[in-house]
């Protein structure tokens, strides 16, 4: 497959803001600020020149954007709530599937399906997409058609997903399961170890992923190792399945060295990775859904107030307590975060689209939507192909940003502009 570069190079300082909210582990629309769920800082940013109400004014639709809760998925939601107070609680509806989506499936559903009784609503962006999207798709669809239906991170199957929503984009599981291979060997690191759990590996793109990153250990002469650790929309939750984590990494890393590196699926699992990590060595590429946020502001114990909406500066921040605590060139990120970026990004391709400017699948309209809410960074991305027909899907795309090891200085490792070979798109 050839890939289509995305470079998005933006000089001008981020023209969004985020109002401080958090949201509820509940399945409640939510039009006005929520209380906040933890102490972890909201992705502030300085609101636009001319105001919310001068970015919407004239505008006479409604957007609607589904997340997890901020315990579950902090970055998507946050970034949901950027792109309202972008434009304003009167044109963008926000709305929380509840934590435990697995056993709340109708739920989940009826959350999503909720938002099309608005007769303004014209798009609905979901990130996650999580089981249940599909269906609930499919019924907006039957009684208001003229409703975009955007998935962002899908949780079912690319093909199925892809035939109810209009657009479908997830990380580049195809080149990232290379990639992060490439960069821990590139680092040094001897041994990948991936942690997860079944419900994940029933998943199309992880259980691919997987596969990949086997065939890269061989190509790159690792060994490939797998841990299985609670899922956290099971009878533990959260707390047990973190629990898990700290416990068993010191374990893990007396078993495989300290030259392994260290990859989770789950969003709650990456907070107490990273922090026995610092403490016992071992390597962290990358989180399944990277941000400077993800994870590494409890792991560190930073607050992030001062320097919330800058990226820069949170950044920086979270290097410098990296370096301090001996993790230099040992811990990654993307210097912009993904969930926080799909929700916004998608928000803000969708109200192109509804103005007549943007074509909904066209990448380069896309990646301009995302760069509103990651200026400067770079991205690689190309269209969905089904490794079962060989197919290339229209509608569903793949996108990856550079990954950035702190260190005293940090660095980009120039993934973007890594070929990646194509044997590995037709690994299953």
């Amino acid at each position: 497959m050839k890939k289509r570069i995305m470079s998005i190079i933006l000089g001008a300082v981020m023209a969004f803001s985020l109002a401080a909210c958090g949201g509820s582990g509940g399945a409640t629309i939510e039009t006005t600020d929520a209380k906040e769920e933890t102490e972890a800082p909201a992705e502030n940013a300085e609101a636009p020149a001319e105001g919310a109400e001068a970015e919407a004014a004239g505008e006479d639709f409604h957007i609607g954007i589904v997340t997890g809760s901020v315990s579950q998925s902090e970055d998507d939601r946050r970034g949901a709530e950027a792109f309202q107070a972008k434009y304003g609680e009167e044109n963008v509806t926000l709305a929380i599937y509840p934590d435990n989506f697995t056993e709340e499936q109708e739920t989940t559903i009826q959350t999503i399906v909720n938002l099309s009784d608005d007769p303004k609503m014209k798009a609905i962006i979901v990130n996650q997409a999580v089981p249940g999207t599909t269906e609930a798709f499919r019924r907006i669809k039957e009684k208001r058609p003229d409703i975009i239906c955007i998935a962002g991170e899908s949780h079912e199957d690319l093909p199925e997903i892809g035939s109810a929503a209009d657009l479908v984009v997830n990380n580049d599981f195809v080149a990232r399961g290379y990639l992060m291979i490439r960069t821990a060997h590139e680092l040094g690191c001897d041994t990948f170890v991936h942690i997860s759990f079944p419900r994940h590996m029933s998943y199309e793109t992880m259980s691919r992923r997987v596969a990949i990153m086997k065939e890269a250990c061989k190509e790159f002469g690792m060994k490939f190792e797998m841990e299985t650790a609670p899922d956290p929309t099971t009878d533990v939750g959260v707390p047990g399945a973190q629990a898990y984590i700290l416990e068993h990494v010191p374990e893990w890393i007396e078993k495989y060295g300290t030259n392994s590196a260290y990859f989770c699926t789950n969003d709650a699992h990456t907070e107490p990775l990273l922090k026995m990590l610092l403490e016992h060595g071992g390597y962290f590429i990358e989180a399944d859904l990277p941000s400077p946020l993800m994870g590494y502001p409890g792991a560190l114990g930073i607050d992030l107030t001062a320097e919330a909406g800058d990226f820069q500066k949170i950044l920086a921040k979270v290097e410098a307590a990296v370096v301090e605590k001996g993790g230099a060139g040992r811990f990654g990120t993307w210097a912009y975060s993904y969930g926080y970026t799909v929700s916004a990004g998608l928000a803000e391709h969708a109200r192109n689209v509804i103005l007549g400017t943007s074509e909904l699948n066209d990448i380069d309209a896309i990646s301009a939507a995302y760069g509103v809410f990651s200026p400067g960074a770079e991205w690689n991305g190309s269209n969905y192909t089904n490794v079962d027909t060989g197919v290339k899907s229209d509608n569903t795309f793949l996108i990856y940003q550079d990954t950035y090891i702190m260190g005293d200085p940090g660095h980009y490792m120039g993934s973007t502009k890594v070929e990646v070979p194509e044997k590995y798109f037709t690994v299953k």
